[in-house]
């Protein structure tokens, strides 16, 4: 009997092996039921990744390798397991007839198999595609970044250009120097040989670098704009001093054929402090640059320089006719004789007859013409020698604004650095604070009447546009030299405006100077040595100090009796307001941002007129005067969104102290807790004056309904992790989440 156990072992084996087969062709319905669900999951990872990839992309990233070439051997699993569920799906309809039993047992067994199978390997890729902490990296630097051009650039003769370009092909020639006066179109001329490097390869660069020196030289901002190009990595920059940075460039460009554009240079620049190694090495790498003055290009050791002229008598009409436009010179037969003698007038020089050509293009008629070219001829017509004459021939398009409101909003802007991104919002709100805009009673409509401003200083070319298309602006630096020339009366009142910008320290005889300014600006590492006795600036309107190393006496504001605007944005020295501030009766206009202040004085209750109060990202504040906010019974404008968790304020005092103001009607504010947005959103007026609002960490909040009226147009909502749903009792078209320029969750 010993011969029947390994015969029952072996029948056993065989009965199980069979029972598990036929076990898994039974379950393949449920089988290909949970590939299903696993696939689902898969699809659902790969739509997450592939949104991740398409940001980045946008955002002008290379997705890796690895995600690339996960996403394809996703797109090709869901391929192989559609085709798998279509035999599946045929399969199970196939049974005996009359029974429920699979009529080919062996080909459902391996479909089964299969499906099992694809299960491990879509699980697989499942845990794959969620676990990717980078799925694109940043693109490489472009050996050449497009300058924007006009269609048809003007830039003098062709054979400037022409000249230029031979010279860089000329393995002889390593720096060139391009001179010429303010608006005569040396940065034109600069970005059509950067251009040319598109659509050329001579002698192989391989990279072209733009940078924008400016007055005066930042070098920190120029190794900064190197850097980016050269894709120098944080861990062998960031914290770094000046002279480790050159050498860190230095140590790159070395290894390079390299073309550098400076543009805008205004004194002898420094190279090897820069970090651009010697020329001549055998390397064949080229520099060029522009700058007003032929003193610069025998500093900088230009082996060749060129002066750019200012237009052929021909050319500047050409120019003139094509800003005027053809609707205009075709409006009568004598503007088109006209139009040739304001080119005339221009001298040739390019900037001068663009604005000029911007400020006649709304003129129809001769008579128009006549009277406008009567009032430029008031000015000097040699326009080729000095800055003045310049100034006088672009001040023809500052005559021309509509109104003194509008003149003194364009002049208020050359208060900024030079080639300084100007928020367009936070100037309209300074234009607004100095009372530029007063005949409108209320802040939106300003506002609104501000940003026509704003396109009407773009159009006569009087202001550019600057980042993020049109949220900031510039002011090109040859108007701005001439608006703060205008400003100070022609040059004959040199301290009524005073602005500096990066200049270290000042002396005190130098604050003396400025007792009949109308304004002062103190800008980026500008200060001020101790004074022995109170500043005083009986004629001053406006103070702006930021981001500076300005230490601020408590005597400052003893001798201000007119002062309209105190602008002290982003100085992180500012630690202490003195309580004097509270004795300025005509301030209107507070600004605090960004400071270290810790405690305000309860002396602001004294500001009755005070119409704007800005206390944003001051992360150091501690507390606010009890009954200091009800107290500024002109108060229109109050923001303070952004503060440290050490804040201490009651929200509800807070909101009802803003609710007793009585012309309050426009509020930014961040709430945290439920019984303050309760507060807010019951309260008409609340409701009606808060435009931006910031919801964080708000426990215990599942839903925000936003309720008519309401005049918000931005809702942050941040760290707000209960919050499910926001709802508007109006059509979603016309809602502030619609609309609104920052929704976070």
């Amino acid at each position: 009997m010993d011969f029947i156990s390994p015969v029952l072992d072996v029948v056993s084996l065989i009965c199980n092996c069979v029972g598990y087969r036929a076990a898994s062709v039974r379950r393949l319905p449920e089988s290909l039921k949970s590939l299903r669900t696993e696939m689902e999951k898969l699809s659902n990872v790969y739509k997450d990744v592939k949104e991740r990839v398409e940001r980045e992309e946008n955002l002008e990233k290379n997705r890796t390798h690895v995600v690339g070439g996960w996403i394809q051997r996703a797109e090709a699993m869901e391929k192989e397991v559609n085709e798998l569920k279509n035999k599946c799906e045929e399969e199970i309809q196939k049974k005996c007839y009359g029974t429920c039993c699979p009529i080919n047992c062996r080909a459902r067994y391996k479909l089964a198999k299969r499906v099992r199978e694809k299960m491990v390997v879509v699980a697989a890729l499942q845990s794959e595609g969620s676990n990717f902490q980078e799925v694109a990296v940043p693109l490489p630097s472009p050996q050449v970044i497009e300058r924007a051009l006009e269609e048809k650039p003007v830039v003098g003769p062709d054979t400037a250009f022409q000249k230029v370009w031979r010279w860089l092909q000329d393995e002889q020639v390593g720096s060139i120097g391009i001179y010429g006066m303010g608006g005569v179109g040396k940065t034109t001329l600069l970005k059509k040989i950067n251009n040319k490097f598109l659509q050329s390869s001579i002698n192989a660069f391989n990279i072209l670098i733009w940078v924008v020196i400016s007055r005066p030289t930042n070098l920190e901002s120029v190794h900064e704009t190197i850097r980016s190009r050269l894709d120098i990595p944080e861990d062998r920059w960031k914290g770094r001093e000046e002279e480790r940075k050159a050498e860190e460039i230095r140590r790159v460009l070395k290894t390079k054929k390299f073309v550098l554009l400076l543009d805008d240079i205004w004194e002898p620049l420094d190279l090897l402090r820069v970090g651009i190694p010697p020329l001549g090495d055998g390397n064949q790498s080229k520099i060029v640059f522009t700058t007003r003055s032929a003193d610069v290009c025998g500093g900088m050791a230009a082996q060749k320089s060129i002066k750019v002229e200012c237009l052929e008598e021909k050319e500047a009409l050409s120019l003139i006719q094509a800003k005027v436009g053809e609707d205009t010179l075709n409006s009568h037969p004598d503007i088109p004789k006209l139009a040739e003698m304001v080119a005339k007038e221009c001298k040739g020089l390019p900037l001068a007859l663009i604005v000029i050509a911007r400020a006649m293009a709304s003129a129809k008629t001769p008579e128009e013409w006549e009277r406008n070219l009567q009032k430029l001829r008031l000015y000097p017509k040699d326009v080729a020698g000095t800055e003045n004459d310049l100034f006088s021939v672009l001040a023809f398009s500052y005559d021309s604004l509509p109104d003194e409101a509008t003149k003194s909003c364009f002049l208020y802007c050359a208060l900024f650095p030079e080639d300084y991104q100007i928020p367009s919002e936070h100037l309209i709100q300074l234009w607004i604070g100095e009372g530029f805009l007063d005949e409108y009673d209320d802040i939106q409509e300003a506002r609104n009447q501000g940003g026509k401003i704003t396109q009407m200083l773009k159009h006569v070319c009087l202001l550019e546009v600057g980042k993020l298309n049109g949220e900031y602006l510039k002011m090109h630096d040859v108007i701005r030299d001439m608006a703060l020339w205008l400003a100070c009366e022609k040059g004959k009142k040199k301290n009524k405006f005073v602005v500096k910008d990066g200049v270290g320290l000042i002396s005190a005889q130098e604050v003396q100077k400025w007792k009949d300014a109308q304004r002062i600006a103190l800008w980026n590492k500008t200060s001020i040595e101790e004074l022995r006795e109170p500043p005083c600036f009986p004629n001053t309107e406006t103070v702006i100090v930021c981001m500076t190393r300005f230490t601020f006496p408590s005597s400052l504001f003893i001798n201000m009796s007119v002062i309209r605007v105190l602008e002290f944005s982003n100085n992180k020295t500012l630690k202490l307001l003195a309580p004097e501030i509270g004795n300025l009766a005509t301030l209107q206009y507070l600004n605090l941002s960004g400071t270290m202040i810790k405690y305000l004085p309860i002396e602001l209750k004294n500001l009755k007129k005070l119409r704007f109060l800005i206390l944003d990202e001051m992360f150091l504040l501690a507390s606010l005067p009890n009954q200091m906010v009800s107290s500024l019974s002109s108060l229109q404008l109050f923001i303070m969104k952004s503060f440290s968790s050490m804040l201490q304020v009651d929200e509800i005092m807070l909101l009802e102290e803003l609710e007793q103001l009585e012309y309050i009607n426009d509020i930014s504010i961040r709430l945290t807790s439920i019984r303050s947005i309760q507060r807010l959103f019951e309260s008409h007026k609340l409701r009606r004056s808060t435009t931006s609002l910031q919801l964080t960490r708000c426990k215990g909040v599942n839903q925000v309904q936003l309720v008519s009226p309401s005049c918000i147009k931005e809702l942050v909502l941040e760290r707000c992790y209960e919050l499910e749903e926001v709802k508007s009792k109006w059509s979603l078209q016309n809602s502030p989440i619609h609309n609104a320029a920052s929704t976070t969750f």
